[in-house]
């Protein structure tokens, strides 16, 4: 603004300053021919207003492009920082998921709870849920976190529908709120459930974990106790329902997409495999399952000491047939 100041300024005001800028006599020939222009000082300043005033838009013009080009570059930098910042955040909590660090990890991401980046949600809704399944965690505790996990869930969804990894850790959220809402709310809620771990494998077909999880929800409805089906019907004209072989059929899938991915795959490739009167195959899963390290917490829960009750039960089995009634 200085610079168009000084411009105006500098600007002489005669006496045809009211007249508008005109062309030199013989700018266009009869002919249309053009000839050179031959602007004299005195024809210009003869015309101080129109010349000033084009001079103050070319000013304002360039001052104006200048300020753009600053503005433009300074959000480039600004947003690249961002981009630069949130992968470097979502780095380390990998590596904090990848090495066990479930508290370290909570910790990490909840400083940054108002993100509006879906991959920091998403992630942060499961580290929430782990940290309600640590044996330490109280039944108030784990039930807020199973809350505030849901919320984050939701949100990583809101932000982006394209996220496989959003469908399938909402999915997740809600089966765990279930727990607290009672059976007509859990069978309402498995439609919703199925819809997105449908999608999560739909956005991406190698997640081995989405898979299984479509797996585990056949197997939760092919095995669904009388009373509750009875409960189903009464509620839903058509209750939700599925069959161990399409379980199976899940639960195979998940294994030859990313084989020996999951402890809980093996093992319920052998219970399923139980429950449809295959006592061979099922032997086999179950030893896979028995032999399988425990890397993570829920790995040391349930899974692992259903492992331990077929580790001993293996050793001091004379038949397939001991393991099998022992299991079931």
């Amino acid at each position: 603004m200085a610079l168009t100041l000084r411009l105006w300024r500098s600007l002489p005001l005669g006496r045809s300053a009211a007249r508008a800028l005109r062309l030199p006599t013989g700018a266009a020939g009869s002919r249309g021919q053009c000839v050179p222009w031959p602007l004299r000082g005195s024809e210009v300043m003869g015309n101080t207003g129109a010349f000033k005033r084009s001079l103050l838009i070319s000013a304002l013009s360039y001052l104006g492009f200048e300020t753009y080009q600053v503005l433009f570059q300074s959000s480039v930098v600004h947003a690249t920082a961002k981009v630069t910042r949130v992968e470097e955040i979502l780095e380390q909590a990998d590596y904090l998921y990848e090495s066990g660090e479930t508290e370290k990890l909570y910790q990490l991401l909840t400083q940054y709870k108002e993100s509006e980046d879906a991959e920091l949600l998403w992630r942060l809704a499961r580290a929430s849920r782990d940290i309600a399944q640590l044996s330490g965690t109280s039944e108030e505790e784990k039930k807020l976190l199973v809350y505030e996990a849901l919320e984050y869930a939701k949100r990583a969804l809101e932000k982006n529908e394209s996220s496989f990894a959003a469908h399938k850790w909402y999915a997740i959220c809600i089966s765990d709120v279930g727990d607290y809402e009672g059976i007509k709310a859990k069978i309402a809620n498995a439609y919703i459930i199925k819809e997105h771990f449908e999608k999560a494998i739909e956005l991406n077909p190698k997640d081995a974990t989405s898979i299984h999880l479509m797996g585990i929800w056949c197997y939760t409805f092919a095995e669904m106790p009388w009373y509750q089906r009875r409960i189903a019907k009464m509620l839903f004209a058509a209750p939700p329902s599925s069959t161990y072989e399409e379980a199976l059929g899940y639960f195979h899938r998940a294994e030859q997409v990313d084989p020996n991915f999951y402890s809980k795959n093996l093992l319920l490739l052998g219970k399923t495999y139980l429950k449809l009167h295959n006592k061979k195959l099922a032997a086999f899963w179950l030893t896979k399952a028995k032999d399988y390290p425990a890397h993570t917490e829920e790995d040391k829960q349930m899974p692992y000491i259903e492992h331990r009750r077929i580790i001993l039960t293996y050793k001091s089995a004379e038949c397939l047939n001991t393991i099998i009634i022992t299991i079931i």
